[in-house]
């Protein structure tokens, strides 16, 4: 029902107008009718009324000088907002004319949406409220006193490198221009805080900004952002100071998370106007801001700039329209292969070292457990077959110490050291799970008891012993120990600690941004006046990685495609919606009303607090009325799902078991009303499963036994009667669906645990050099190709070789000596490791190389002749392929074989007299044959 301009003023705007500070009945703060002096029109000497040559502002807001601050243009709720704006702005500019002074600033709404307009400054734009007194006083003294930014100097002791230069300049640039929104893409470890702190600095000097938000999404990167604002702005007051809980509101510089913030402008006790900041800065931009966090953004309409280490092009297209980079370019992009190559380097690159073990690769099983773990288990009377796991199971359905103390194991003899060479230097382990976390640290104090357990900590989130002066991310920051932090998802992002030297991976990851935020943790390089004697150099750092993660992104280059999850509240409506629908089609109008009743309870129930809800006043207003609910149609339902069923994402408070529980008893009502027998059928086991999984044993659960009994009865769900069955679901709902919290069914089996010893299956490293340096095998072959090409446009023994002429063997040994006189980790030796061939040549693979000859790997030789062999025995079977093809890996994984392995496992496992129970004389030769010849 549509009101009168008088009623939305005084029920919607006039409260509106209080929320924010002002007094709408004191003549001091608010005029109302505001009388503003016209010229009469042309032709016209003398005001025929008493109204000719006035008009009157609805709202003029005076500041503590009586000066009129603001005019407000009201419409009624009926009406556009927009239908005031041009309104609003004449009378902005004949009161200025009228009075002198500064040009107020233009408001104009209909109670549901209230628009801003800065009046020769920027265009109207949508804000979610009135700004206080003090706001416009801000924002006059903001517009009286700012200096153009083109000009305005760069604090280069905050931020004195040339991208950073050039990245602040374009945001200063931009808003010189009017615009509002930015997005900074650079690289981890590039200083995206400090080239922010630089460009607060600026905008703080040049009188564009005097309360500036910064949002992260951890409190470890508050702290962070804190100390580092405290640091290289140490006069600009900050909240929070240590301690402080309570919101201050005369500071000038605001770091929050963003759960934090989000509680503030939702509670209602301790009001923070939507116009209190003039910059927002949102850290690590890429995921926090959607969903639920997205309200912060829309309260604060300020002028805003994102940051994100996330490559361009892996960026989601909705972050580029947040921060309007229609043509998917960001303000300002510097990279990780920039700031590697420049001259010096402003990050650490890394070398990686990729280590599999023996059930990581083949899983555990009988052919994996070593023999001796096979006896203790036939010992303690468990059955060898019984244990069956894929290597992608462990740390999931299955734990195994063995491989724990195996990663542990090769991590201290292949991590970085410090300058003594015997304790690592600074190291984060990324585990899977808190209880993963645990277990790693058990194995470092089980392995080096010479420690005291001071050697790895565990730093999850919840504990809160990790954070302030003194906790342990203080600890391992600034103290030489703990050396090794083992973190579950906490340390993945923003953490900066220089130090850091050595990186596990401990679990697969298959988030590309999230895998690349991890490897940004130890890029940062040393600072020459702040050298800590556990790192005194750092020109490169480690990463170990234990689930082969470079390989899964080198085959799915922006890792796995997550699907995106509606809320459960957001899911229950459209379920709703949909059975309304399919009622109203099977003329079940009475289903369709007793559902709609439900519907519009929910609707009721919004979190009216939420920014969310409060800028949708409009649309709620329309299907809160009655007359919006009779004869309701597919056009209606369309604007509920449209406009109404998204808002349920702001609905927080609530439980969501029971809520769970709801959808599932929903979803069954709608598979039968739209006949669908197996879907209900299936639906219905499940739901019975919950009911069966409530323990009697509680009190609450005990008041309702006999339904409980009842509901996991078939014939209680054989109703046929439509309107019995939606009372007896809607008594099932109400009566069981609170009590799903007490629900004891464990949904997943707990892990077996195991203590097998593990191995190592691949190990990917090349040792070269006098100084016993390391690379991974593709950068050796980068680098050996590399100066080859080099050395064959003047060097005449490869220019023969180039030109398919014979060369001597003298001419071989004297290009083999150039090359080590060149590079002294270029032997045969080495070679024949990085290019997995075990027999072939010097001469050979300089051929190779120069793409004369196809070489091929230990590997592919010996698949090659297992499939000539296969192909010459047609008449091989099953269990026979099976021995050949564990025997070929066998081969390739070991280089060697003997008479005697061929009886022993892991051959037992297929007979338990190994080959002589597989095959028959003249084939075992013929298959001994074959190996000598390959593994000779």
């Amino acid at each position: 029902m549509a009101i009168s301009e008088a009623q939305t003023r005084s029920e919607l705007i006039d409260q509106q107008l209080g929320l924010a500070g002002w007094n709408v009945k004191d003549p001091l703060q608010v005029i109302e009718e505001f009388d503003i002096l016209t010229s009469l029109p042309e032709g016209v000497a003398e005001p025929c009324t008493p109204y000719t040559g006035h008009q009157f502002s609805d709202y003029v807001l005076s500041g503590k000088d009586g000066k009129p601050l603001a005019v407000v243009e009201a419409k009624t709720t009926n009406k556009d907002a927009a239908l005031g704006r041009e309104q609003a702005k004449q009378y902005c500019y004949h009161i200025q004319r009228q009075h002198g002074g500064e040009l107020p600033f233009c408001f104009y709404t209909n109670g549901h949406e209230t628009y801003f307009w800065d009046l020769e400054n920027y265009p109207p734009r949508k804000v979610v409220g009135f700004p206080t007194r003090d706001d416009l006083e801000r924002f006059q003294y903001i517009r009286r006193n700012r200096k153009r930014l083109t000009n305005e100097l760069i604090n280069t002791q905050i931020a004195g490198r040339d991208y950073q230069t050039r990245a602040i300049r374009a945001v200063l640039e931009g808003i010189e221009q009017k615009r509002r929104e930015f997005l900074l893409v650079m690289a981890t470890g590039t200083g995206k805080t400090r080239t922010c702190i630089a460009l607060v600095d600026a905008l703080m000097r040049s009188s564009h900004a005097e309360k500036v938000l910064f949002l992260v999404d951890r409190i470890a990167l508050r702290e962070q952002a804190l100390d580092a604002f405290k640091e290289h702005l140490p006069n600009e007051p900050r909240w929070p100071n240590r301690g402080e809980k309570l919101l201050a509101k005369d500071r000038r510089i605001y770091i929050a998370t963003y759960p934090t913030m989000l509680n503030i402008i939702r509670d209602e006790t301790q009001f923070l106007s939507p116009h209190f900041f003039d910059f927002v800065i949102i850290d690590e931009s890429h995921r926090s801001i959607y969903n639920t966090y997205g309200e912060i953004l829309d309260y604060f309409k300020a002028i805003t700039l994102g940051l994100t280490a996330t490559p361009t092009d892996i960026i989601d297209h909705n972050t580029f329209k947040l921060f309007h980079c229609e043509d998917g370019l960001p303000s300002f992009a510097y990279t990780f292969e920039e700031a590697v190559n420049n001259t010096p380097p402003y990050l650490c690159n890394f070398q990686v070292m990729k280590i599999q073990s023996k059930f990581q690769k083949d899983g555990i099983s009988k052919r994996t457990i070593s023999l001796e773990d096979q006896k203790r288990l036939i010992h303690e009377g468990k059955e060898v077959e019984e244990i069956n796991f894929e290597g992608s199971q462990l740390e999931k359905q299955v734990i195994n110490k063995g491989t724990n103390t195996l990663i542990v194991r090769e991590f201290m003899e292949e991590c970085i050291k410090d300058s003594n060479g015997v304790l690592p230097g600074k190291t984060i382990f990324f585990c899977l799970s808190k209880a993963h976390a645990r277990r790693i640290e058990e194995v470092f104090d089980k392995l080096y008891p010479e420690y005291q357990g001071e050697l790895a900590k565990v730093l999850v989130s919840d504990d809160p012993r990790v954070y302030g002066k003194g906790g342990l991310l203080d600890q391992f920051t600034n103290n030489d120990m703990p050396r090794i932090a083992i973190s579950v998802d906490m340390l993945d992002t923003g953490i900066d600690v220089r130090e850091l030297v050595n990186l596990v991976f401990a679990k697969p990851v298959y988030s590309y941004t999230k895998f690349w935020q991890m490897i940004g943790r130890g890029t940062r390089l040393l600072e020459s006046n702040k050298i800590k004697p556990w790192c005194t150099e750092k020109d490169v750092f480690l990463v170990l990685d234990c689930w082969d993660n470079f390989e899964y992104f080198k085959l799915n280059p922006k890792g796995k495609e997550l699907k995106t999850q509606l809320p459960l509240p957001v899911r229950l409506v459209g379920l709703r919606l949909d059975k309304i629908e399919k009622a109203l089609d099977s003329g079940e109008a009475a289903i369709a009303e007793r559902e709609s009743r439900k519907l519009r309870q929910q609707i009721a129930e919004l979190p009216q607090n939420s920014v969310v809800i409060r800028e949708a006043a409009s649309a709620l207003q329309r299907v809160t009325a009655d007359n919006f609910w009779v004869a309701l149609n597919h056009q209606k339902l369309e604007y509920l799902r449209t406009e109404i069923k998204p808002l349920f994402r702001t609905v927080s408070d609530t439980d969501f078991k029971a809520m769970r529980f709801e959808r599932d008893v929903l979803e069954y009502s709608l598979a039968v009303l739209s006949n669908e027998p197996a879907q209900a059928e299936t639906l219905q086991t499940g739901i019975v499963e919950q009911i069966g999984e409530l323990p009697l044993s509680v009190g609450f659960v005990q008041q309702q036994e006999t339904l409980i009994r009842t509901a996991q009865t078939s014939r209680y769900w054989q109703v046929d009667d439509a309107n019995t069955r939606e009372d007896t679901l809607d008594n099932l709902i109400a009566r069981l669906a609170p009590l799903m919290k007490f629900r004891e069914g464990n949904t997943t089996l707990p892990p077996v645990m195991l203590d097998f010893k593990d191995e190592v299956a691949h190990k990917e490293w090349v040792e070269f050099g006098p100084e016993n340096e390391a690379v991974s095998i593709t950068r050796y072959r980068e680098m050996v190709e590399a100066l080859i090409a080099e050395l064959t446009e003047h060097n005449p023994i490869l220019l023969k070789i180039r030109n398919g002429e014979d060369i001597t063997t003298q001419e071989a040994q004297a290009l083999a000596e150039t090359l080590h006189a060149e590079r002294p980790h270029i032997t045969e030796d080495l070679l024949r490791q990085a290019y997995k061939n075990r027999k072939a040549r010097f001469i050979q693979f300089i051929r190779h190389i120069l793409g004369l000859e196809v070489l091929k790997s230990f590997p592919e030789t010996v698949s090659e002749a297992f499939a000539q062999f296969i192909q010459q025995h047609s008449n091989l079977t099953s269990r026979q392929l099976e021995f050949l093809n564990l025997l070929k890996n066998f081969i390739i994984e070991r280089e060697k074989v003997e008479k005697r392995d061929l009886i022993a496992a892991p051959f037992t496992v297929i007979h338990p007299q190994g080959i002589r129970g597989v095959f028959s004389p003249a084939e075992i030769n013929d298959i001994l044959t074959l190996t000598e010849r390959l593994a000779a």
